[in-house]
């Protein structure tokens, strides 16, 4: 497993589109994940996630950013991926948050580029607050490190 990487200047944009998108978008209980990746040409896609009624039908923002990528520039590559949460009215933290892909997602980013960045939450800052000192926001690993045991079909004949 690598080192998780500081956040870059484009990490930080690939948050704010996410953000935008799920603020833009957000419906309680129906949409409250945003997406945004950067492919390897540098263009940025946006998604939100596809709730349904029929649990099984509800598509992921990663999978909609991706989707809208592959059809506007083909196989261009993911450069770095991210997904944010809106938090539901209820909750007394208001702050759209860096979310981990979920187990598909991950798999699936893997399948479309096996080099592509994750921004995930950082999983310090709860222990460094626990010892009384700042916590460190989100990170930055190759989504192999999501996904050590890659799922695979068997040797290609």
């Amino acid at each position: 497993m690598k080192r998780p990487a500081k956040l870059r200047k484009e990490d930080r944009e690939l948050i704010a589109a996410a953000t935008a998108a799920i603020k833009q978008r957000y419906r309680n209980d129906w949409q409250e994940v945003g997406a945004a990746l950067r492919t390897r040409s540098g263009k940025i896609f946006t998604g939100v996630n596809l709730d349904a009624y029929l649990g099984r039908m509800a598509v992921c923002a990663e999978a909609v950013a991706l989707g809208r990528a592959v059809v506007d520039l083909g196989d261009a590559g993911i450069e770095t991926i991210v997904a944010v949460r809106h938090p539901s009215p209820e909750e007394k933290d208001q702050t759209v948050a860096v979310v981990s892909p979920c187990g598909a997602c991950r798999e699936l980013i893997f399948d479309y580029d096996a080099k592509a960045r994750v921004i995930v939450p950082n999983p310090l800052p709860s222990l460094l607050r626990q010892r009384g000192r700042n916590g460190m926001g989100p990170t930055v690993v190759p989504i192999g490190d999501l996904l050590p045991n890659k799922y695979n079909r068997g040797p290609k004949t």
